[in-house]
């Protein structure tokens, strides 16, 4: 069984925010693709520009909570101050510690079929 972690986290555009979530997406993207373990993290937008799905792969648990970390610190004020979580759909078998973070955020699990 893989010990990858993907998940789909979907956001909705704050009023005004465009602008600065472009240039947030840029230093995130770099940042996060530069992460040991980090598989994938690509950022999708929707054809009216309200709404965004960001894909992200982590070789396992490990790498994912090294993520949050460099998220927490570095990003997430002004990431909320951009978007509003609408959802977040998590694949694989995270650890008990992954799962605790990702709870704070609303996550679905989806295990291995």
């Amino acid at each position: 069984m893989s010990k990858t972690i993907s998940w789909v986290i979907k956001l909705s555009l704050n009023e005004g925010k465009a602008n600065d979530f472009k240039a947030l997406m840029s230093e995130m993207v770099a940042s996060t693709r530069g992460e040991t373990g980090c598989e994938a993290f690509e950022p999708f937008v929707s054809p009216d520009g309200a709404s965004f799905h960001i894909y992200e792969r982590y070789a396992d648990s490990g790498a994912a909570l090294v993520h949050l970390g460099n998220f927490g610190a570095k990003f997430a004020g002004r990431f909320m101050g951009c978007v509003t979580p609408t959802g977040l759909d998590v694949y694989g078998e995270p650890t008990a510690e992954l799962k605790g973070a990702l709870d704070t955020m609303g996550a679905v699990y989806y295990g291995s079929f």
